[in-house]
C-alpha cells in the first residue's frame, strides 16, 4: 500500500519522517501518552528513531497506515489505522502532544482518517482507501479524553473488555466502541462518560 497525504482545513496528515524524531521523542515524554498508549515507558530517543522505519514498513505491507498530524508544519500528534486487511475492519489509534490538545485538532484529523478508511474510490467515500466496513476504537478504561474524541466522531460504545490491553504498565481493562461505514456519525450517549 502506498502512503497517502490527507488534508483538512487546518492540518496535513503525512507519513512520519526522520525530521519528526525530536518532536515524537519530546511528545512521548508525556505521562498520559505513556500511560494510555502502547509507546514504551520510559520512552527513549531510540524508540522514536525506530518508529519511523517501522511506520514505513507497515504502510508497505498494508497492515497499518500511520500519519503524523501536522499543524503549520509542526508535529501535533500521531494517528493511524491498525490491523488492516482483517476482513474489512481496522482499528483507529491516536495521541496528541500536550501543546496541541483541547482545540479539536484530533477530531479533525480523525475524521479525515475515517473517511479514508471507509473510502473505496467511489460514492460517499470517494477517497481511494481500504474500503473498510467497520473501524474499532479501544482505550484503557479511564482514558476519557480519547473516549470523548471517539464519541464526537460517532463511535458507538460497545462495552468493556477485561484485561484486553497491555503496555509497559501491565494489563488493563479496555473500553471498546465501533463505527460502521453506514453509521450516521452523530454522537450517541456513552454510559462511561458523564457529560
Amino acid at each position: 500500500m502506498q502512503p497517502v497525504i490527507l488534508r483538512t482545513e487546518r492540518l496535513v496528515l503525512s507519513v512520519p519522517t526522520a525530521s519528526d524524531v525530536d518532536a515524537i521523542y519530546a511528545a512521548c515524554q508525556d505521562s498520559e501518552i505513556q500511560r494510555f498508549t502502547t509507546v514504551p515507558s520510559p520512552y527513549d530517543r531510540r524508540h522514536a528513531e525506530g518508529f519511523i522505519p517501522l511506520s514505513a514498513k507497515r504502510w508497505a505491507t498494508g497492515i497499518e497506515a500511520t500519519w503524523a498530524i501536522r499543524e503549520s508544519g509542526a508535529l501535533a500528534g500521531i494517528i493511524g489505522l491498525h490491523r488492516l486487511g482483517a476482513g474489512g475492519t481496522g482499528e483507529i489509534g491516536y495521541w496528541m502532544a500536550p501543546a496541541f490538545r483541547g482545540r479539536g485538532l484530533l477530531t479533525e484529523a480523525a475524521r479525515a482518517v475515517l473517511d479514508w478508511g471507509f473510502g473505496s474510490g467511489v460514492g460517499t467515500y470517494d477517497l481511494d482507501g481500504p474500503d473498510l466496513t467497520r473501524i474499532e476504537w479501544r482505550a484503557v478504561v479511564g482514558n476519557t479524553a480519547s473516549a470523548r474524541v471517539a464519541r464526537a466522531l460517532g463511535f458507538r460504545y460497545e462495552g468493556t473488555l477485561r484485561q484486553a490491553l497491555s503496555n509497559s504498565f501491565g494489563r488493563d481493562d479496555a473500553w471498546v466502541a465501533g463505527l460502521l461505514r453506514t453509521d450516521d456519525r452523530m454522537p450517541h450517549p456513552w454510559p462511561v462518560l458523564d457529560d
